[in-house]
């Protein structure tokens, strides 16, 4: 039977990039997606707007493990022009990740992966300087289920009940917080095995309600490149990268550098990430988990993020457009809890201690 959730889902993603009349729409996606797949394409036609279609085996725009395995480095490291003139020449782009399997990459070695992160960057540019319009969401298929131990149709619940929510008023609470947060020179992150400080000096922070990717629920910016200096533990929930999932990570930073790293499981995975390229030491981003309907971990990035009274730190590429410097083929999301005993302090003043807000009256 049709969810009238995947219509509402297909609006909110076709107004999350405010479609125009006689815009090319790249709508990318898995053929797990059909339903919301052809549902977007409904909402951008009555818009007046093209659709560019991207369906994807691989279950992600771009990637498809069986020629990335396959094909020379040279090709890796270069994308096709044809595709790079569509994502140049797009208006706006919806990007639905569905995957069959979760852990596709782990099946890819690293410099391959590396390698391509490194020539889809180019086509990647505008999406990263904020240029064009985007939207990233995730469609409910079984293997996404799978990793969040619940049934596929507990987590189409779970994600609906995230991301159909009052954006509005959600919106005004973190811009508040984010104010705040503006305001205030360094932050420093306290926790089991965390006491982590870093500056925010002339930067400024981003409210996703919903912004780049659906559920939003963070407010978001960029670290000075050189102020991280201490230490912390990811030791409440493994962290999942290409496919990977690694356990109890724990980074020492000095002058802005991870100078020292380890994990209780997949350690030579993480120090072989940490040195893909010379800015994959250092922070793109420091983000706040703030969405009242994500309260759990799910191995899934696009949701754990979003905890709320969580925290975490990128690894890798910045967002140049909110000042950020730093350059790098990865952008490596990784969850900090704080709801047990963390505590967030701006300037000396604690204004979030075990994960409740103590800032928002």
């Amino acid at each position: 039977m049709p969810d009238e959730r995947t219509e509402r889902y297909a609006e909110l993603l076709v107004d999350c990039v405010d479609v125009q009349p006689g815009w090319q729409v790249l709508v990318s996606g898995s053929p797990l997606a059909r339903p919301l797949l052809e549902e977007v394409f409904r909402q951008v036609g009555r818009r007046g707007a093209y659709i560019v279609p991207r369906i994807s085996l691989g279950g992600d725009l771009g990637f498809e493990p069986a020629w990335v395995r396959e094909a020379p480095i040279e090709l890796l490291e270069k994308p096709p022009p044809l595709e790079a003139g569509v994502l140049e020449e797009a208006d706006a782009l919806i990007i639905v990740v569905a995957p069959e399997n979760a852990r596709e990459l782990a099946s890819v070695p690293e410099e391959r992966l590396a390698a391509f992160r490194a020539g889809r960057r180019p086509g990647m540019e505008r999406m990263l300087r904020h240029e064009v319009p985007w939207i990233g969401c995730q469609y409910p298929t079984p293997a996404l289920a799978q990793e969040a131990g619940m049934s596929t149709d507990a987590f189409a619940d779970f994600l609906f009940g995230a991301c159909l929510i009052d954006w509005a008023e959600l919106a005004e609470r973190l811009q508040r917080r984010a104010d705040r947060f503006d305001r205030a020179e360094e932050v420093r992150i306290v926790g089991e095995g965390t006491e982590l400080r870093l500056s925010l000096a002339g930067r400024s922070m981003r409210v996703s309600s919903p912004g780049g990717n659906l559920p939003g629920g963070e407010f978001y910016g960029c670290p000075v490149e050189d102020s991280a200096e201490g230490e912390i533990a990811f030791t409440e929930f493994p962290a999942i990268f290409s496919g990977r999932e690694l356990n109890g990570i724990r980074l020492r930073f000095e002058g802005g550098k991870v100078v020292d790293a380890s994990a209780d499981t997949n350690e030579d995975f993480l120090l072989q990430t940490l040195d893909t390229d010379d800015g994959s030491r250092r922070l793109g981003e420091l983000g706040i988990g703030s969405n009242p309907g994500v309260t759990r971990y799910m191995k899934n990035i696009l949701f754990d993020e979003k905890i709320d009274g969580t925290a975490h730190l990128a690894l890798g590429n910045a967002y140049h457009d909110l000042g950020g410097t730093n350059v790098s083929t990865i952008h490596w999301d990784i969850v900090k809890d704080l709801r047990n005993g963390g505590r967030i302090e701006l300037d000396g003043v604690v204004v979030q201690q075990d994960g409740r807000w103590l800032i928002d009256a």
